[in-house]
């Protein structure tokens, strides 16, 4: 990570994220970020060359450092049963695109495909797909799963379902009842997430005893 960012360029990311979960990405500006970072406002043009840019910056980070929190979380699970850490992946990629939700606003497929990004989402989705290669096969060869469908398929299922989600909510609200906003997104998160896992369980041929 640090190979990637200055220290300088990481501290005023965290303000920048920070900012923009709470007042969204047209609500928050460069003067507000540099407020909160204490630092001049020609710094942003120093070290990202405009706000467009350190969007481009702050994606980029947040991939890369959801990536190394991934590596550490996939570790602690691995001695646990395929079905359980099937149950915690799902879990932890669903919450992750809930958590930064604010991302899938401003994140063009332009952005998306620039060169650099490009090659960090790659890397990130084929993380994704070894892992839940790992334990499909664990579990096929420990007799818990039946079949054995192609990880990339799985991720796409997962990814897919819960982006549509996030990005059709005058739909998705409509079959979640909520008082407010905050309510809303646990249950909209919480119904996702447990479709997936009927979905996925059974795919893979899985019944819990």
């Amino acid at each position: 990570m640090r190979k990637k960012f200055t220290e300088k360029q990481i501290h005023i990311l965290d303000i920048a994220e920070e900012l923009i979960a709470k007042k969204g990405y047209d609500g928050t500006s460069v003067r507000d970020i540099c407020s909160k970072a204490n630092i001049n406002v020609a710094m942003i043009s120093y070290y990202f060359g405009s706000k467009e840019k350190m969007m481009s910056y702050l994606y980029q980070y947040r991939v890369l450092k959801t990536r190394e929190n991934f590596s550490e979380f996939a570790d602690t699970i691995k001695d646990g049963k395929p079905e359980m850490q099937l149950r915690e992946i799902i879990k932890y990629i669903v919450s992750q695109l809930f958590k930064y939700n604010y991302f899938h606003g401003f994140v063009t497929q332009e952005l998306r495909h620039t060169e650099n990004l490009k090659d960090e989402l790659l890397d990130f989705y084929q993380l994704f797909v070894k892992k839940l290669d790992d334990v499909i096969k664990k579990g096929v060869a420990s007799g818990v799963f039946t079949f054995t469908p192609k990880p990339e398929d799985i991720l796409t299922m997962i990814i897919g379902s819960t982006l549509f989600v996030i990005r059709n909510k005058n739909f998705y609200e409509l079959y979640v009842p909520s008082k407010n906003e905050e309510a809303y997104a646990k249950e909209a998160e919480k119904k996702v997430r447990m479709n997936l896992l009927l979905s996925v369980f059974a795919i893979l041929g899985y019944a819990a005893d």
